[in-house]
């Protein structure tokens, strides 16, 4: 029998780490928790620790150790508190695989101190590469890790590229759903309320996300992501709108020829491709039916009007430290959206003022983008308290 891969999940609270807990639980015979870590839902990570007994579990609210410490003491699992712990927890010998799962920003530390201690990444956390994507990308390089992505559209590429990686890709095209307001004008968008907005079509993520869904910006955020994980230029990525979210992504080769990767939308089928990589599992999946889906259509985006997309290339032309600029701004956004604090459409003024005001830096090291994140998130704070709102 194989020997079990040990895997970490941070953010295992979270829509991708339920869904990564889904799958290990169906696949016993090939995989073992041995690090759960959650933000603030305690209750959930105690239950998640109890079922699949990992080694050690992480709590980031350090006021929420004592109760978790004292609800797993009788299940010998050692309890941690705190980001800086996740950050250490990562290097354990034992670990085979991380699940990198944590939402935004606060992904990027415990990622890179993995990828430090030579541990093979399974990428959910597109922030990381799209903050600190050069960085990130030479350290994987240099100690030899592999990122094998989460996000459906990356993971399409990845499957594409299998067998392919010794040729050149012409271009590639990420597709996006379009989102619950696809083909909808700016004096629609104007008066969006954020429970129309975190109502998906095809999808079930968690809330940020869905609003980056919602506009745009989860693409753009994929576009700067696609260009690290595969060495791409931005004349090489194209966006295009596909409704039914069956083609999850496209490569183009030099030879004119096209590779798509198609099936039914859910998340667990990339989570078990990263994690069982480079065998494919036998899975229960619901199987796609031709029939069901006569018809699959595309169509241009509309970056006229869902800005953030326009925002994210122009960020990824910049270079430097403009898309940690852009993503912080658009974290500090879609707070304030969920707060009913700006209107959906402000959003990208957040994220534009921001561009504009923060300075930039053409070569950021490490400690530029810790600093440029957290200018931004003041900056955006301010532009946000002096915003009037849009909100009917």
């Amino acid at each position: 029998m194989a020997e079990l891969k040990k895997i970490a999940i941070l953010g295992s609270t979270g829509s991708i780490g339920t869904q990564a807990l889904d799958v290990i639980r169906s696949n016993s015979n090939s995989f073992a928790v041995e690090v759960l870590t959650g933000n603030g839902n305690a209750d959930l990570l105690i239950k998640q620790a109890i079922e699949f007994n990992p080694n050690s579990v992480v709590i980031s609210d350090e006021n929420k150790y004592q109760y978790v410490k004292n609800a797993l003491t009788p299940y010998d699992i050692k309890v941690f508190a705190g980001n800086k712990a996740i950050s250490e927890i990562v290097q354990m010998d034992s670990i085979d695989v991380v699940l990198a799962a944590i939402v935004g920003y606060a992904g990027l530390e415990s990622t890179i101190s993995a990828i430090k201690a030579g541990k093979q990444i399974a990428l959910a956390n597109k922030e990381t590469l799209v903050v600190a994507g050069d960085l990130v990308t030479r350290l994987a390089k240099e100690k030899g890790v592999n990122l094998y992505p989460i996000d459906s559209e990356h993971s399409a590429i990845f499957q594409c590229l299998a067998g392919e990686f010794h040729n050149p890709i012409e271009k590639i095209y990420l597709t996006a759903s379009g989102g619950p307001f696809r083909g909808k004008d700016t004096n629609f968008l104007r008066s969006v309320k954020k429970e129309q907005a975190l109502k998906h079509p095809n999808w079930e993520m968690g809330a940020k996300i869905t609003i980056d869904s919602a506009s745009l910006m989860n693409k753009g955020l994929e576009v700067i992501e696609a260009k690290w994980l595969f060495g791409l230029k931005s004349e090489q990525i194209d966006v295009i709108v596909h409704p039914q979210s069956i083609i999850h992504s496209l490569v183009q080769f030099t030879d004119g020829s096209m590779k798509a990767q198609m099936g039914l939308p859910d998340m667990k089928l990339p989570i078990q491709y990263a994690l069982g990589y480079p065998n494919r599992i036998k899975s229960d999946f619901t199987r796609f039916d031709f029939m069901n889906y006569p018809s699959l259509t595309f169509e241009p985006a509309d970056v006229k009007t869902f800005r953030n997309l326009a925002l994210a290339f122009e960020s990824l032309n910049r270079g430097g430290n403009a898309s940690c600029i852009l993503n912080a701004a658009n974290e500090v956004a879609v707070d304030a959206f969920l707060k009913d604090k700006i209107g959906f459409l402000q959003m990208s003024d957040v994220v534009e003022n921001c561009l504009q005001k923060v300075d930039y830096i053409a070569n950021p090291v490490y400690d530029d983008y810790v600093s440029t994140d957290c200018v931004t998130r003041i900056k955006a704070l301010e532009f946000i308290s002096n915003c009037k709102s849009q909100i009917v």
